[in-house]
């Protein structure tokens, strides 16, 4: 038999490198760079810039040595660090505790603990606090009712309470996430030889969280230092940089010494956000697998009962401090006359606080789909699109959470306001024609759409990691363009990310104050700065009321955004096997 042999075909001549053709930019996207790159420059960029140009002025350059040679001034940053540092552990330590409960425990009661844990995500920022007052202050309700006690309350030991109990749902999902994630073979070839369940947790868990246990410690630090309800609140006088910038603005009309505050606090919070980054983007995943090869051993011993029993007391707090915001807006002087009273109520919803509701819901209405919408976009671009410039549009949509609310808040002040002047508080003139009621409301509405962009681009990013880009080529294949493809195609595989954007903007948006309390005009109220004026007068009937409203809204928020984009996910990702690779 003869075989004919074909002769090999040429090897095709390869293009020279600077003779390749380049693929051209979609007009679609090149519209969606300009707008996001807009956002992003007149949200984040331009604010930071004008309290960094002011901060450094000639004029401003002696308060540098004057704050650093000041015993008062080095205080306050001392004050900053310790509170960041202590609610960071604190916070960190609360979230193992629930993580630790969920998933290594085999107690009951697992699903409610959850959603109590969840609590603070849809609450004020400074529900807490009001509520910690009533209960523990100096004639609190159980310190000085059942104690006998007259603890006082305000300083650093209320705030490292406060902010913990607000502040750990963050770590306690990340943990929870990694807890879920461990290969239990680990565990179980300790526990083959003898080790026991402590030991287990000391030599093995622990050292497999490092990075579980340092990000959220690195990201609590941030939002502990940059809060600033809570030390108004509850400051008393312990003063830290964001309230001394607060009252350099609002009580001395020293935007100057404001902007060198903020730059003073800048630097820990930037250098801590992105040092959490960058440990969370560290390639140590070794011990995470896409199988595990053993299975979780759940602790049954007596020495789970202490550990649960721990957990219910945060559980317990957590609850009284809530009940209390709910039982406090329905009676006259909870503690003192707890006859039942809708005043308070009525007036939030049908007297004066009503325009502060109906104000809040239309910007946080107005913001939540555009926040969403960037934060998708941005990440839509950053994964896909760009290549050289994806961390410059990265590292300005995350500006918003990175930059402490204060600081972008007094940078509003500074960008766009001609005159510098903030007693009569008619915020952004120039914005609009010199209409200060819409100025205002663009201003609060871009301040709601910066802060809540981060969170929905982090949350897309990691969608579209796990999103293999051949789906979306097979599309743009068949002719599609990529605006179409992103529609059709990449939209509806993570439908879950935009469901969590959407969210937690209107959340953001609906519960923000540190970022919008100097935008706020007589014409443009704001529930969380109404909750605040309450509180810090000592009407707490009227401030657990806006709390309550508040949290119904946002709950009734997180439905109807559900019920309009949907829970479930419209696709499922089939994993493909080696075998299919080879």
């Amino acid at each position: 038999m003869t075989v004919l042999l074909a002769e090999p075909a040429p090897a095709p001549t390869p293009t020279p490198p600077t003779k390749r053709r380049r693929r051209k930019t979609d007009m679609g996207v090149r519209v969606l760079i300009a707008v996001s790159v807009l956002v992003v420059t007149v949200g984040a960029v331009v604010p930071l810039i004008a309290v960094l140009a002011t901060a450094f002025a000639p004029d401003a350059l002696p308060r540098y040595a004057e704050f650093f040679t000041s015993e008062v001034d080095l205080g306050i940053l001392r004050n900053t660090l310790v509170l960041g540092a202590l609610v960071g552990a604190g916070g960190t330590l609360l979230g193992f505790l629930f993580a630790f409960v969920q998933a290594r425990l085999d107690v009951p009661g697992k699903k409610i603990l959850h959603l109590i844990a969840m609590l603070p995500v849809v609450s004020p920022p400074f529900a807490v606090a009001t509520a910690t007052v009533v209960l523990y202050g100096r004639r609190g309700v159980i310190s000085h009712g059942l104690f006998g006690l007259e603890y006082d309350i305000y300083g650093l030991d209320g705030l490292v309470f406060v902010l913990s109990l607000s502040l750990f749902p963050v770590a306690y999902l990340g943990l929870l996430g990694m807890l879920r994630a461990l290969d239990p073979a680990l565990e179980e070839a300790a526990m083959n030889m003898g080790a026991g369940r402590w030991r287990i947790l000391r030599t093995v868990i622990l050292p497999l969280l490092a990075p579980g246990l340092v990000a959220p410690f690195l990201l609590l630090f941030v939002e502990a230092i940059a809060d600033l309800a809570n030390p108004l609140v509850l400051g008393g006088d312990y003063t830290v940089l964001a309230s001394r910038a607060y009252l350099s603005v609002t009580g001395e009309y020293d935007l100057t010494s404001a902007s060198v505050y903020c730059v003073i606090l800048l630097v820990p919070s930037v250098a801590m956000y992105f040092g959490q980054r960058w440990w969370l983007n560290r390639k140590v995943r070794t011990t995470i697998t896409g199988r595990p090869s053993g299975s979780v051993h759940l602790i049954r011993g007596w020495s789970r009962w202490p550990v649960y029993a721990l957990a219910l007391l945060v559980a317990a707090v957590i609850v009284s401090i809530y009940g209390t915001v709910l039982v406090g807006s329905v009676t006259k002087v909870f503690g003192v006359d707890n006859s039942f009273t809708l005043d308070y109520l009525r007036e939030v919803v049908s007297g004066p606080g009503v325009e502060a509701v109906l104000d809040t819901l239309t910007f946080a209405a107005i913001a939540t789909p555009i926040a969403a919408a960037i934060g998708l976009v941005v990440a839509w671009l950053v994964v896909r699109h760009l290549r050289r410039t994806a961390w410059l549009l990265d590292l300005g949509g995350t500006l918003g959470v990175a930059v402490p609310g204060t600081v972008l808040g007094i940078g509003f002040v500074l960008a766009y306001r001609p005159d510098r002047y903030v007693g009569d508080y008619a915020v952004f003139p120039s914005l609009v024609g010199g209409s200060a009621v819409a100025a205002g409301a663009v201003a609060i509405v871009l301040a709601y759409v910066v802060r809540s962009v981060p969170a929905g681009q982090r949350i897309a990013v990691g969608a579209l990691s796990q999103l293999h880009p051949h789906i979306e080529e097979a599309s743009t294949d068949l002719g599609a363009s990529p605006l179409q493809t992103f529609r059709r195609v990449t939209l509806p595989l993570i439908r879950p990310a935009l469901l969590t954007g959407l969210s937690y903007s209107f959340a953001r948006s609906m519960t923000s104050v540190s970022t919008i309390v100097l935008l706020v005009t007589p014409e443009t109220k704001i529930i969380t700065s109404q909750v605040l004026s309450a509180a810090s007068t000592g009407r707490y009937g009227v401030a657990f009321a806006y709390c309550t409203v508040l949290t119904a809204i946002v709950l009734a928020g997180f439905g109807l955004i559900r019920l309009i984009i949907g829970g479930g996910v419209a696709l499922q990702r089939t994993a493909t096997s080696e075998r299919q690779k080879k």
